[in-house]
C-alpha cells in the first residue's frame, strides 16, 4: 500500500509521465501503472532500481520511514524546542518526542503562513490550533475534582459543543479562503503554497524530519480507524 503510493508521490513531483518514468525503467506503462495502483506486486530488484532512480532509500519507498533518506527518527535528533531548563518529564522521552515533532512542525506551518502575507489565513490557522490546545488542556484540567472549574468562562455543559463549532467555522473560513472565496488576496496566498517532500527537506533541513514524522503518525492514527 505505501509503495504504490509513494512511487506515484515521487514520479509527479518529478513533473514526469507514467509514460517517461516506465521508459527510463525499462518497463512498460501498463506494468508501471499496475504497480502504482497497487494491482501487482514488483520484485526486490525493481523496489531497489526505484530508489535509485528517484534518489531515495528503499525504507521510504516501503513506508518504512517518513524521512526520503531512510533515517530512523530519535528524539535527540530533533531540534530542541524552546523548554526552560527546569521543565522535567519525569523521565520520560515520549513527552519530549511529540513537543518536538509538533513545535517543529508548527514552524514549518507558519512560515509557509508568513510566505503568503496573508492576515486572514494567519487567523484561520491559529484559531483552529489555539481551540484544539484548549479543548486537550481543559479535558486534562477536568479531570481532576480538585481543580476550580471558575477557570473558565464557557460552561461544562456548553464548552465542548461550541469548541467544536469554532473550529468548524475556523476550518470553514480556512478553506474559503484557501479556494478564492474570500478574494483575489487569499487566492493568490494559495498560490504560493506549493512544495514537494523534496523541497520541504531542502528549506527545512533542521525541522522537515519532525513534519514528515508527524503526517506519517497522524494517518497511522487515521487509517486505524478504518479497520
Amino acid at each position: 500500500m505505501e509503495f504504490n503510493r509513494i512511487i506515484t508521490l515521487l514520479r509527479k513531483e518529478r513533473g514526469i509521465t507514467q509514460k517517461q518514468a516506465a521508459q527510463d525503467l525499462g518497463i512498460s506503462q501498463a506494468q508501471l501503472s499496475h504497480y502504482e495502483k497497487g494491482i501487482r506486486e514488483c520484485g526486490l530488484e525493481f523496489v531497489v532500481q526505484v530508489a535509485d532512480y528517484y534518489g531515495v532509500s528503499c525504507d521510504y519507498l516501503l513506508g518504512r520511514s517518513a524521512e526520503r533518506s531512510g533515517q530512523t527518527i530519535r528524539v535527540e535528533d530533533l531540534p530542541d524546542t524552546a523548554v526552560s531548563a527546569d521543565s522535567v518529564y519525569r523521565g520520560s522521552v515520549l513527552p519530549v518526542m511529540y513537543k518536538k515533532l509538533i513545535e517543529n512542525s508548527l514552524d514549518i506551518l507558519f512560515d509557509k503562513l508568513a510566505v503568503c502575507k496573508d492576515k486572514e489565513l494567519v487567523t484561520s490557522v491559529s484559531n483552529y490550533l489555539m481551540l484544539a490546545v484548549y479543548r486537550m488542556f481543559r479535558h486534562l484540567y477536568q479531570a481532576s475534582p480538585k481543580n476550580v472549574a471558575s477557570m473558565f468562562r464557557v460552561s461544562r455543559a456548553r464548552w465542548q459543543g461550541y469548541t467544536d463549532a469554532a473550529m468548524h467555522a475556523a476550518e470553514g473560513d480556512l478553506l474559503a479562503q484557501l479556494s478564492g472565496e474570500d478574494g483575489a488576496q487569499a487566492a493568490r496566498a494559495a498560490s504560493q503554497l506549493d512544495m514537494t517532500t523534496a523541497s520541504l527537506t531542502s528549506d527545512y533541513p533542521r525541522h522537515a524530519t519532525s513534519l514528515l514524522n508527524l503526517i506519517k503518525n497522524s494517518e497511522e492514527v487515521v487509517r486505524g480507524l478504518q479497520r
